[in-house]
């Protein structure tokens, strides 16, 4: 199996240097990109009505931004990429991602641009190393900043 480059879908602005890396790299090496979109979970059930109706259209919504995203990913590596939907928090999505695909061989952040820090995932990732994900798994971290020709002449 090639190897997968897994890639956190946040509303971040940096989010397009993580996807323009990993596709590049994808790209560069015959390996695939899986966009990884974390949805807030609820627990109030006395609302479960109401919460199975945001549930539905937070998974519309998730579906439509990664089969955009996926489309330009696909075009810059080469290979359609696989898609992920999880309930939780970030990081429990990426730990199960990354335990239920072997395959997921690298995770891709992007750091804050211009002085906003290195945000929460990167921050995790240092302060809780290879039990962030459960498994040892590289972490490349992209600097958000980048241009198109900087994340191509480094992936």
């Amino acid at each position: 199996m090639p190897r997968k480059f897994l890639v956190v879908v946040d509303d971040s602005p940096e989010l397009g240097a993580a996807l323009a890396y990993a596709s590049r790299r994808a790209r560069s090496t015959g390996g695939h990109v899986v966009l990884l979109r974390a949805l807030p979970g609820g627990s109030d059930e006395h609302w479960s009505g109401v919460r199975d109706e945001i549930r539905r259209q937070q998974r519309e919504e998730a579906e439509s931004l990664l089969t955009r995203l996926g489309e330009k990913v696909a075009e810059t590596s080469g290979a359609p990429p696989v898609y992920l939907i999880e309930e939780g928090d970030p990081q429990a999505a990426i730990r199960k991602a990354v335990g239920d695909d072997p395959d997921i061989k690298i995770l891709i952040l992007a750091a804050g641009a211009n002085g906003r820090g290195p945000g929460p995932l990167i921050s995790a990732v240092l302060k809780q190393g290879a039990a962030f994900t459960g498994r040892k798994l590289p972490v490349t971290i992209v600097p958000g900043e980048l241009t198109d020709e900087e994340i191509q002449d480094l992936a």
